[in-house]
């Protein structure tokens, strides 16, 4: 994980908790089980509809595109002011508004599967039962 990944739980601390995770080539930034923000390219872009849309327009801030057949495609996410990394408050605020963004979308909450690390130790193995064995009994003579 990055070090600019690392940093938006700070970043974020006035908007309560965060959840990170490795996708698409970069990351989501989750809240509250709801997908708030994405990263790509150490560049963070936040959840955006129609009820928001004003926010980022009035500071000229692009949406998050990829390419798809030769067409660039747009999706709700767009790029955060750069005064959210230096002002908590103001990424809180910035951050509620992704947040009621991902609400309105309709998209149920989700918990971002947690990480499993790989331990350099041997996985403990549990032993396996032992078969049992069948003994002949001795025949009376």
């Amino acid at each position: 994980m990055s070090d600019f990944v690392q940093s938006l739980h700070e970043v974020f601390e006035r908007l309560g908790r965060i959840q990170t995770r490795r996708m698409f080539g970069g990351h989501g930034v989750w809240h509250e089980g709801r997908m708030i923000a994405l990263v790509a390219k150490d560049a963070l872009y936040l959840k955006s509809d129609t009820g928001s849309a004003g926010h980022f327009d009035r500071l000229d801030l692009p949406p998050f595109t990829y390419v798809r057949q030769g067409k660039e495609m747009p999706m709700s996410y767009r790029l955060a002011p750069a005064d959210l990394f230096e002002d908590r408050e103001e990424a809180a605020r910035w951050g509620r508004l992704a947040y009621e963004a991902a609400l309105r979308s309709g998209q149920p909450p989700k918990q971002p599967k947690p990480k499993t690390v790989a331990k350099k130790s041997a996985a403990k193995k549990t032993p396996a039962k032992k078969a049992s064995v069948k003994t002949k009994k001795a025949s009376s003579r």
